[in-house]
């Protein structure tokens, strides 16, 4: 995302970011399917988007993203959810580094080049 290399101010940047390209940060893989169809490895999650987790507690689950926060840098998944003590359920925050888009939301033609200019 930016020129330096000292760990600091890369991590500065992150957090101080515009929006426009922290929106940009927040991309995932693509499965092998989308990938060759789409010529490209990846892409920005994005609300409604189908994600397969590939790392951590949840490994092999899939769901629907149900929201993203570009702040915090992180992604929720339908059924992704812990149990507090008490009962109650809360969403995960999943990092979209450890996912893989398996399906597009496509209704927005823009998003998926080659489509924008037909």
């Amino acid at each position: 995302m930016n020129a330096t290399k000292r760990p600091g101010k890369a991590r500065k940047y992150t957090f101080t970011a515009p929006k426009h390209k922290k929106a940009k940060a927040l991309a995932a893989h693509l499965s092998e399917k989308l990938s060759a169809e789409l010529k490209t490895r990846s892409l920005p999650v994005r609300k409604k988007d189908i994600v397969k987790i590939v790392r951590g507690e949840f490994k092999g689950k899939d769901g629907k993203v149900i929201r993203v926060d570009p702040e915090n840098h992180k992604i929720f998944i339908e059924k992704i959810v812990r149990k507090k003590s008490n009962g109650t359920e809360f969403e995960v925050a999943i990092d979209p580094s450890k996912v893989i888009l398996m399906d597009l939301d496509k209704s927005d033609k823009k998003r998926i080049w080659g489509e924008s200019y037909g």
